[in-house]
């Protein structure tokens, strides 16, 4: 009797999409270095008009279409629901964007202003959304009767609304900013809504926007358990899967297509069959802070070259300078990323950077001291005012060679060309944070490297990164370290035990210990940079708790990593003593406010 429950033709197996002519390239395996680019295959030939085609070659720079490209388009262009899974620069806007645009502008008469958004884009942060909408305006350069926009926390929700009111064809947006003008802006119309996109929805789900993400669904009429219009098609997009994802796949897609999974299709498969649908093993919100992620490993492109140097924390701030600076001499045209943990960390480093000055010869050679640093660094994060933002962003895009100093504002989605190298100065936490802060880098089959820094006792994180299938080789730092003559002289690997008796690493660290010692503005940036990022430290979630504790560090050489020449006590007591000042200062005002008025009265 048991056997007669069994037969496998009851089980519902994962819908996948069925090749026509029109895409048969996505069966060929014969594809470029890397696996991303389809060699035989061209726009044309997955359905998309010959001017959209042709905006892509020109504008853009693809002359055929990526690997998740050539699966998704087809699959768009049916109307099915989607969600695709793939590892970060593989082309996946262009794979939801082109086919929008394609069927937006088959509609016969033309799509007016006055008809409201038919396509909605929903994205992380204010950088991510800036450069969605440019390829927009980019791929809509001969179709100008369709009109992109977009609306972001940050901006004037007044002249929004004004372009609300006029109409936006396709709209992208933060969802915290879209909730807002659904529920206040009442010119905003979206009856003939088609089409509704969560880019990086892991992303999206992290930053905490689950309950907004549930609100505009309901709003909109678009759970799929609701009252869905026939025409409605949803997209999921992101680079990583775990439960707040599939929560999320859940409720908006109706019988989805997915793909990109590669080996994970095998573990949904059966998810699937046990529950029908992407179901969260244990029901919990969009909202839930716990994070589950799969087993399965991680994809990343195979021409970056990934690796990881073991620093002692004393040393770690002559040490990052001594590889940038190795770097941009190495190369004269570089473009490098580096990620810190915190918004202080990155002004201080970003200030450091900009003033730090330093003569390694000048006891023998009388040399002037220069900028340790003669590149373009430019600093970005989440407390900046949203128009050094966007500055930030469009002019670290156009250089050549350049150093971008970031929080994890950076990590997700941003397509920033020709960056050669990611540094992860702070560890990422999350394995999943890790594949996206390299992800800026081998982006389209273009070579990259990254290196991540971990302290002598972080080192059991490269574990944990291994069993997702990410690993790493040690970087050469030694031998970066020889290449800098000190007083006309070299040294030898073989001569020193550890990196920090290095006589540069020593050199180096004196003069950044002396230089902040004696700039104020510097030394205070210093101080209360050292305690976020001990904040920033004993944040680290799960497993990774027992990696990243603050017991197993020496406070006094984390002191010596922001170039510090006090015990860290004696820091955090300065730093009481100016917010008592403070705080003493603000009430003082306050008094006199008070006595103020009731002198006028």
């Amino acid at each position: 009797m048991k056997n007669e429950k069994m037969p496998t033709q009851k089980k519902k197996p994962v819908p996948v999409a069925k090749l026509t002519p029109a895409h048969e390239c996505t069966k060929k395996k014969d594809v470029m270095k890397g696996g991303d680019v389809f060699a035989d295959c061209s726009f044309t030939s997955l359905g998309l008009h010959p001017g959209l085609c042709e905006q892509l070659k020109e504008r853009l720079g693809f002359e055929v279409p990526t690997q998740v490209q050539a699966q998704a388009i087809p699959v768009v262009l049916t109307g099915r629901h989607v969600l695709v899974n793939a590892a970060t620069g593989t082309g996946k806007t262009i794979a939801y964007l082109a086919p929008i645009i394609h069927q937006l502008q088959k509609i016969d008469p033309r799509i007016q202003r006055s008809d409201g958004t038919f396509a909605l884009v929903i994205v992380p942060t204010r950088e991510l959304c800036m450069q969605v909408y440019e390829i927009l305006q980019k791929l809509l350069h001969r179709f100008h009767w369709i009109v992109p926009g977009y609306i972001m926390g940050g901006e004037n929700r007044s002249k929004e609304k004004a372009r609300l009111r006029k109409g936006i064809s396709i709209l992208v947006g933060t969802p915290g900013r879209l909730l807002d003008h659904l529920k206040n802006t009442s010119s905003f119309s979206h009856a003939n809504l088609r089409w509704m996109v969560f880019d990086e929805a892991d992303r999206i789900l992290e930053l905490g926007f689950g309950k907004d993400i549930e609100e505009i669904l309901d709003t909109l009429c678009t759970r799929k358990d609701g009252s869905v219009d026939g025409k409605r098609q949803n997209l999921l997009l992101s680079a990583t899967l775990n439960e707040k994802v599939n929560r999320l796949a859940k409720i908006s897609l109706e019988n989805p297509v997915m793909l990109g999974l590669g080996e994970r299709l095998t573990q949904l498969e059966t998810m699937v069959e046990q529950t029908g649908s992407l179901k969260s093993v244990n029901n919990e919100d969009l909202g839930d802070d716990s994070i589950v992620e799969h087993s399965t490993d991680f994809r990343l492109p195979v021409q970056l070259i990934q690796t990881y140097a073991k620093v002692p924390c004393g040393s770690r701030l002559a040490i990052l300078l001594s590889v940038l600076k190795h770097l941009f001499e190495k190369e004269g045209s570089n473009k490098i990323v580096v990620f810190f943990s915190t918004c202080d960390s990155v002004d201080f480093h970003y200030k450091l950077l900009s003033e730090f000055c330093w003569a390694p010869y000048e006891q023998l050679v009388g040399e002037s001291k220069q900028k340790f640093l003669r590149c373009k660094t430019f600093r970005l994060h989440g407390n900046m005012e949203q128009e050094d933002r966007k500055t930030t962003f469009q002019s670290f895009k156009t250089e050549k060679s350049a150093l971008l100093l970031s929080t994890d504002v950076s990590a997700r989605g941003l397509d920033i060309p020709k960056v050669r190298c990611i540094i992860q100065y702070d560890s990422p936490g999350e394995a999943t944070e890790y594949v996206h802060r390299v992800g800026r880098t081998a982006r389209l089959d273009k070579r990259g490297d990254s290196l991540l820094f971990l302290q002598p006792v972080e080192i059991d994180y490269l574990k944990d990164l291994e069993k997702h299938g990410v690993k790493l080789t040690e970087y050469p730092l030694m031998k970066v370290l020889d290449s800098f003559p000190l007083y006309g002289k070299k040294f030898h690997a073989k001569n020193f035990v550890t990196l920090d008796a290095h006589p540069w690493v020593l050199s180096l660290q004196n003069a950044l210990e002396s230089f902040v010692s004696t700039e104020a503005n510097i030394n205070k940036l210093a101080k209360n940079t050292y305690c976020s990022w001990i904040r920033a430290y004993t944040a680290h979630r799960g497993e990774l708790k027992s990696i990243f504790m603050v017991k197993k560090l020496h406070l006094g050489h984390v002191a010596k990593s922001f170039a510090l020449k006090e015990q860290p006590s004696l820091v955090v007591k300065s730093l009481q003593r100016q917010g008592k000042k403070r705080k003493r200062d603000q009430r003082q005002k306050g008094l006199i406010k008070k006595r103020k008025v009731i002198i006028r009265t």
